[in-house]
């Protein structure tokens, strides 16, 4: 069973992912900041996460940053505001992909086919 991190404040969209990958058999951990996403990547070594840009405590471009201090878990980074820095700057730090919200959770269920092929 592969571990799934989701990393997002806003808790629809942590349940609708949750509700796409369970019946997949994915394990799912959540973190609702950057900081306890950091903590619980290091903690808990997943085999992806997902990671929402904007979030409190520390915003998820610094949370990639400090995970790739120690990891290359592959991250898949989402956001509604397809902020082209912020892509960027998140591609340099090396994703699987940028999802913009909101998104069909198929196309996450399909990705994750793909990357776990």
């Amino acid at each position: 069973m592969k571990t799934v991190l989701i990393a997002d404040d806003d808790v629809l969209t942590t349940t609708v992912i949750t509700q796409a990958l369970e019946p997949r058999d994915y394990h799912i951990l959540l973190a609702r900041d950057g900081k306890e996403c950091v903590e619980k990547a290091l903690k808990e070594n997943p085999d992806i996460i997902i990671l929402d840009v904007v979030m409190p405590v520390m915003d998820g471009i610094a949370a990639l940053d400090e995970i790739r201090k120690s990891s290359d878990v592959p991250v898949v980074i989402m956001s509604a505001f397809g902020n082209s820095d912020k892509v960027e700057e998140a591609r340099e730090l090396g994703i699987e992909c940028f999802l913009n919200k909101p998104f069909d959770p198929a196309v996450l269920v399909e990705l994750f086919d793909v990357i776990f092929l």
